[in-house]
Formats: structure tokens, sequence, C-alpha cells
């Protein structure tokens, strides 16, 4: 036995494990490039969600006491109404490709953001039926029949079923990835464990791609979390793009941007957006402006070809 096989048996009992994917440490991976021949690739995944009124989940502006929630409701109502369409203007100004991360529910309650979208040609990335709810607390039918209801309305819209997934709240049970694969998803963002795709192992021989989606490069921790300002929030991303460029000439890289209308789309926020997601356009000839569906595509063809 080599030490490093004796090494469990040293440092004690292993912890519980999910069994998806092995650890990798970053320095010692193969190097690709992206389809232009760049090592950093940047997607901004904008995450559009309808809630319930009167009951469910949702992001808080300020503590309620009881539902109906009115306040925190409209807070969050306004990036439908508002804040998308001022965020469209700006991703148009820019020539900026999204990532539209949507709760199914979107298409019944303002679907003409989603023709806006459709018309640009961005990506659509499936986001559960409705922030309102997790699936990692179903069991495993519910869980498969939200999946089910939210792609084929996704399907239903769009022409094709969408390629990605991100949980409602990044909510997983322990089989979410086993059914995403069974249903034909190619690749999640519900990991944040690394600055390039992995595969995770799901059940009877299958694989599902971790495309990272960011936590920290994120409105939500930064801004609701963290109580950071609109200008440290777009300091975040322009000092995370700087950083990520330069590590990337040392191998290929994944930076995400994430997204929600009803913070960001906030005028005195956009205003900072604004001039971070200019600094990071303003490198386009450095960098794979994409998306995500667009990262998975590139590294699942490099893996057929080895």
């Amino acid at each position: 036995m080599t030490e490093r096989e004796k090494a469990p048996a040293i440092a004690g009992a292993l912890l519980p494990h999910h069994e998806r994917f092995p650890y990798s440490g970053i320095k010692h991976r193969p190097t690709y490039e992206w389809p232009n021949g760049t090592r950093l690739a940047v997607y901004i995944g904008l995450n559009l969600e309808h809630f319930a009124f009167g009951e469910g989940h949702g992001a808080e502006l300020a503590p309620h006491a009881h539902h109906p929630d009115v306040l925190n409701y409209s807070w969050r109502e306004y990036g439908n109404r508002v804040g998308v369409w001022r965020l469209i203007d700006l991703f148009d100004g820019l020539d900026l490709p999204v990532s539209v991360l949507v709760n199914s529910s979107i298409y019944g309650h303002c679907p003409e953001v989603m023709d806006a979208f459709r018309a640009r040609g961005d990506e659509v990335v499936g986001h559960g039926r409705t922030n309102s709810e997790r699936q990692g607390v179903l069991d495993e039918p519910a869980e498969r029949a939200l999946i089910e209801e939210a792609t084929a309305v996704i399907e239903a819209f769009e022409g094709k079923r969408p390629a990605g997934w991100l949980g409602p709240w990044i909510s997983e049970s322990r089989v979410t990835p086993d059914l995403l694969a069974e249903r034909g998803y190619a690749y999640l963002l519900d990991w944040c464990m690394d600055d390039q795709p992995v595969w995770l192992s799901t059940r009877n021989g299958g694989r599902i791609l971790a495309v990272p989606y960011p936590q920290e490069v994120n409105d939500i921790p930064s801004i609701v979390a963290r109580k950071d300002s609109a200008e440290q929030f777009a300091d975040i991303i322009v000092d995370n793009f700087d950083e990520m460029l330069e590590q990337a000439t040392d191998a290929p890289l994944v930076m995400g941007i994430a997204l929600h209308p009803y913070l960001v789309g906030q005028p005195y926020r956009l205003r900072h957006l604004r001039r971070a997601l200019r600094h990071v356009a303003g490198h386009r000839e450095r960098i794979s402006m994409t998306t995500a569906g667009a990262i998975a595509s590139h590294v699942t063809a490099l893996d057929r070809r080895e």
C-alpha cells in the first residue's frame, strides 16, 4: 500500500461524500481554449423570477410580519415591470448576450418579457416554476414533476427544451442531478465549487456538466445578504474580472455574473452596473463573451474528442 493509499486511515474516517466528482486542484489539469482562442469565458446569468402573492418564499427588502407581504412582493415585482426592461436596454447598448434563468411561471405572468429576450436570441435556462418554492425539500416524484412542468412550459414557448438548469434558491435534493440528466439536461448551475466546468456523475452511469455559477459576483448575496452598496457590487464585478483575466493566462476559466432585475434594475444600481459591464465589454477581444450553454457545449465537444 502506498503512502497516498494509507492517508485516509491515518487521517481518520472519511466524511460523508456526495460521490458526484473527485477532488481536482485547478493547477493540475489539462489546458484548452474557448472557441475564439481566449482563456476567459464570461457570461451573464439573469434571473427572471415570479413570486406567489400571500404565500411562499422570497427575498426581502425588509422583514415582514405576516402575509400578504405587500412591501416585499411589490419590491420584487418592480424587476418584472421596470428593471428588466432597463437591463435589456443596457445589454443591447453593449451588445451583450445573456443566459436568461427563467421561472416557468414568468411565461404566464409577463410573456412579453420573454418575447423580448427571444427576439434578442438569448439562451433560456430552466429555473424551476417559481422562487416561491424550493425543490430540494420535495420527494423524488414531486421533484421530477416540478422539473417536467417547468421544462414543458419553456419548450412550448421557445420551441426547444432548455439545456441548462438552476434550481430555485439553488435548492437540490440528493437526486437532483440524476433527475436532470434523465430529463435530458446537459448542464446545471447549482454547484459553485470551481472556476472551470466539472463533470458530475449521475446514477446508472450517466453524467451532467456543472458550469460555474457565482455566489460572490451575485447581487443577491452581495446586496441582500452582505448589504454591499451599488458601487461596491460594481467594483466586485470589475475586480473579479481583472483578476481572472490575469489568472486565465495559465488555464481556461469561467466567470459568471448573476443578476436579478429587482435589485440591479433599480436606477441607482443600474448606473453602477453599466460602469462595470462597460469595463468587461471593453476587453471583448481578450475574452469569450458568451452564454452558459455555449460554455457547456464547448466543453462537451472537447471531452468527446479526447
